[in-house]
């Protein structure tokens, strides 16, 4: 008999194992039951905001083709909740009913952290329900409601100052409109930024429509007639608007791994292999997994690297006997732990890229070497933190290309020119300096993980856009910040 495998979730990392996998669910050797609470095939979170302000339309956001799934075999179960797991007897129940199990994956992905407010139901271990005009822009129907109240002429509150929160403030104010950002710190990005830096960036937002509100202190909602009305604070009084968006962080989807009596930490703990028990049926990937003790990043790059190892061991190795002991895998490695966490934020002429800390100040640790450059007459500041000639954090606004290079040896860990301020000249306006060029094997696309050399092949292989390109290697089709540089590859063979 085939095997019976089930996946619980059914978003972006959940689709890319399922493609993995499809080779083994059209030979029959694999029967495939994938568990998705939504109505709606898996699609890309990251794209909303473009929803939202009307620059993408829903159907564009879809990873996945439902109906050549269901041809190739795979049983699709769409608005399918699952509501336990009894792993003595290898079952999930579900909304619709029992599905057993040989071995079973957790991609129940991250629900969005909803603030300890007065008017808002908190609940860290379920969804929320939120009144009207209150959204967390994580599903398709939050981003139409987002629109509808946009195309209405209405105002909107962004609350929290992260990425997700600055993204989508930014998206709004590239539309036309003037959207708020609050959030309680000094600096939106506060832990990726000092205070100078900070005070730049909050200078360049406003400079891009997006009105800022810093050190607020928010205590709840106010509704009216049902919807939501304003935002109740301790320091600004009432912040009145037509919609609240709420971008104050994730939390890992763990309360199924608990109800069967699995640990849970940042996510669902589980080991190299992505194993989270010792029988070798049970595993984790994506935003809900917690790999080897480390936090889920909560971006797209490592999950789909996730997906690629898992698909490839689950169809090498073949489930456990019941009555086997437990696998030895011995030093089998897992799928590759990405490097540090790389942070872009690209948007009405604001560029930032940043990665690890730079609060330390200039003479705080004699070992530690901090490099700092800035203009702000120009929108330019630069910090850059190293120990040993290693780059430990830096922060680079308005310096795109300088930022690029810092990322690429964050990643590698590669040492700083002697001199760091060198790598001022990337960005230089009167020189004609040019970046080092990229290799092969260098990674383009941070989400996908696809590399230059992939890129260019599909180029080769006669792809025209930068949709045919993603449709080959896959470049382009995560946060979509490597489109340009797709782009200008495209643009190469024109000028040969």
């Amino acid at each position: 008999m085939s095997e019976r495998l089930v996946i619980i979730g059914f978003g972006p990392v959940a689709a890319s194992l399922v493609e993995g996998l499809l080779p083994a669910v059209r030979s029959k050797d694999l029967h495939l039951t994938v568990l998705g609470a939504e109505e709606r095939a898996a699609y890309n979170r990251v794209l909303l905001a473009e929803v939202a302000i009307g620059a993408a339309k829903p159907e564009h956001l879809g990873m996945a083709d439902e109906s050549r799934l269901r041809a190739a075999g795979v049983d699709l179960r769409l608005g399918t909740t699952a509501t336990g797991v009894d792993r003595a007897r290898r079952v999930v129940h579900t909304s619709g009913g029992a599905v057993p199990y040989d071995r079973l994956v957790f991609a129940t992905g991250a629900r969005p952290v909803i603030p300890s407010l007065a008017g808002l139901n908190f609940d860290p271990h379920a969804d929320s329900t939120l009144p009207a005009g209150v959204l967390a822009l994580r599903t398709l129907d939050d981003a139409l409601q987002l629109h509808s109240v946009l195309r209405g002429g209405g105002k909107v509150l962004v609350l929290g100052g992260g990425i997700l929160g600055l993204e989508a403030a930014l998206a709004m104010a590239s539309a036309g409109f003037e959207p708020v950002l609050v959030h309680h710190g000094p600096a939106p990005l506060g832990r990726v930024v000092d205070a100078d830096g900070g005070t730049l960036l909050i200078r360049q937002l406003e400079a891009a429509g997006v009105q800022v509100l810093s050190g607020v202190r928010a205590t709840g909602v106010q509704k009216k007639d049902g919807r939501f009305h304003a935002l109740a604070t301790d320091t600004h009084g009432l912040i009145h608007a037509d919609a609240l968006l709420v971008s104050t962080g994730v939390r890992p989807r763990t309360e199924l791994a608990e109800g069967c009596g699995l640990a849970a930490g940042s996510g669902i703990p589980v080991n190299e292999q992505l194993m989270a028990d010792s029988s070798g049926r049970l595993f984790a990937v994506g935003d809900c997994a917690e790999v080897a003790g480390r936090r889920p990043a909560g971006l797209l790059a490592p999950g789909w690297a996730q997906a690629g190892w898992l698909a490839d061991f689950l169809l090498s190795h073949p489930a456990p006997h019941p009555s086997a002991p437990a696998p030895d895998l011995g030093c089998l490695p897992g799928p590759q732990a990405q490097g540090g966490e790389i942070l872009m934020l690209k948007g009405q002429g604001l560029e930032l890229t940043a990665a690890g800390t730079v609060q330390a100040g200039l003479f705080d640790d004699p070992k530690q070497q901090v490099t700092v450059y800035a203009d702000p007459a120009s929108g330019r500041y630069l910090k850059i933190m190293a120990r040993d000639g290693l780059p430990t954090g830096f922060m680079a606004l308005g310096l795109p290309r300088t930022g690029a290079e810092l990322a690429l040896g964050f990643e590698r860990g590669t040492a700083l020119p002697v001199d760091p301020s060198l790598l001022l000249r990337l960005d230089a306006p009167f020189e004609d300096a040019q970046a080092p060029a990229a290799g092969a094997d260098d990674q383009l696309c941070r989400c996908s993980g696809a590399t230059y050399g992939q890129v260019a092949h599909a180029v080769q292989a006669g792809c025209s856009t930068v949709e045919e390109v993603g449709a080959n290697c896959r470049a382009g089709t995560g946060c979509g910040g490597c489109k340009e540089r797709i782009e200008e590859l495209l643009r190469l063979p024109a000028q040969a």
